[in-house]
């Protein structure tokens, strides 16, 4: 083949590198990748008080967070549980 040219696999002709049905079966090769992730919102109800039972004050809410934590790993089956600094 001469110098920037290919073989077509649709026409089994040269042509030049930009043609029209190799491009469109690039686009249609790059569809079978990894989906891109959404980050995720729910809403849960958390019973604290039957987490948090004889615990000191002192010791409660870094308690609840780390229990906020260990439910939305296991409730969202994944290790990075982000929690908002506003939530009360």
């Amino acid at each position: 083949l001469a110098q920037g040219r290919t073989t077509c696999p649709a026409r089994q002709a040269p042509h030049p590198l930009r043609c029209r049905c190799c491009k469109m079966a690039k686009v249609g090769a790059k569809k079978g990748g990894r989906k891109s992730q959404e980050p995720v919102t729910r809403d849960y109800t958390i019973h604290l008080h039957k987490l948090l039972h004889k615990i000191q004050f002192k010791k409660r809410a870094p308690r609840a967070i780390r229990e906020i934590r260990k439910f939305a790993a296991k409730a969202m089956t994944t290790k990075d549980v982000r929690i908002d600094t506003k939530l009360n």
